[in-house]
């Protein structure tokens, strides 16, 4: 989480005088920005030009991981985390920004074959994915990699996934392409499954740096969930873990998900029907299995935002970012 404005003149200036080391390489990277933008005026465009020039480089330096240890850890925790919260090897499962498959590659291995989707808008990084599939001996379990123009998924099926992941993507977007993101996931997510995103948090002003890096507020995409008729839950449990960026999850709606259980239901006798005052699905789709999860009221979402009188993560910050495991930092 982070409270100051790292686009800022003054932060910049900060920075240059305590990492003089890492100077250098922000002017390169001022340089390249200037010279994308201007034959990129449409951001996907522009952010599949660093990614080329970034995969150019490095493949796992364009994902955030400067070495194979990181790269490692920082999937594991990915993985971990999903399993933890419900992920079965027979959900369908599609990971945005997918990238060479620093977590994919342990998901493509723990789903049933033909269950892991993985799409990028990276044409670049999609063919260093496949090296990862041959190096981890993971072809036979028929993995779907698919380059995307934007995230509108249009080529994508209604209501196919029950999981979808996507690990700083939005870190690197403004937001009207998360806006589309989330109208695209209330299409092709199922009845009882789960949207989870990371993204950089601020409590102070909202601001991006060199259009790549977005820091927003939890509020906002709490509120963009809703306004594109969605529920969204703030991942308390994800702030304990040794990474800079939060987490929220994205359900459907509780009416949505109780009129396809309704209709699932319609052939089953009466008395097969459970009765305990609430929908068999709410208790099913539940993944974490906790009350605070569920968010089923605007008064449980208010209670779990930081910054509306919640102050449980501020506490937590200084041990959150162990440097092993937390994204390559940018100026």
């Amino acid at each position: 989480m982070h409270s100051h404005n790292r686009a800022s003149v003054v932060h910049q200036l900060r920075y240059a005088l305590g990492h003089p080391g890492r100077v250098p390489r922000h002017l390169r990277r001022l340089t390249r920005d200037l010279w994308l933008r201007l034959g990129n005026r449409d951001h996907v465009a522009y952010y599949r030009a660093v990614m080329r020039s970034d995969t150019a480089r490095s493949p796992r330096g364009a994902v955030g991981s400067r070495s194979y240890r990181r790269w490692v850890a920082m999937g594991k925790m990915q993985f971990d985390y999903l399993v933890r919260h419900g992920l079965r090897p027979e959900h369908r499962m599609l990971e945005i920004g997918c990238g060479n498959l620093r977590a994919g590659r342990l998901f493509i291995g723990y789903l049933d074959p033909g269950n892991y989707y993985g799409i990028d808008i990276s044409p670049d990084i999609l063919i260093a994915a496949q090296d990862t599939l041959v190096s981890y001996d993971l072809r036979d379990k028929f993995p779907h990699l698919l380059p995307v123009g934007d995230l509108r998924f249009t080529a994508l099926p209604d209501q196919s996934f029950d999981v979808i992941h996507a690990h700083s993507v939005f870190s690197h977007s403004p937001l009207h392409v998360i806006e589309e993101c989330f109208r695209g996931v209330g299409r092709i997510m199922r009845p009882g499954g789960w949207f989870d995103f990371t993204f950089d948090r601020t409590e102070g002003r909202e601001h991006h740096v060199l259009r790549e890096d977005f820091y927003y507020r939890t509020e906002t995409l709490l509120d963009l969930a809703a306004a594109c008729g969605l529920r969204a839950t703030f991942m308390d449990d994800w702030e304990r873990l040794p990474h800079r960026q939060s987490k929220i999850r994205i359900t459907l709606p509780e009416r949505e998900n109780a009129e396809d259980h309704a209709v699932r239901d319609a052939g089953r006798p009466a008395e097969a029907v459970p009765d305990h005052g609430r929908p068999e699905v709410e208790r099913d789709r539940d993944p974490s299995g906790t009350e605070r999860d569920r968010a089923l009221s605007e008064g449980e979402r208010d209670r779990v935002r930081p910054g509306a009188g919640h102050q449980g993560h501020l506490g937590r910050e200084a041990g959150r970012a162990a440097p092993d495991l937390a994204e390559e930092s940018r100026m």
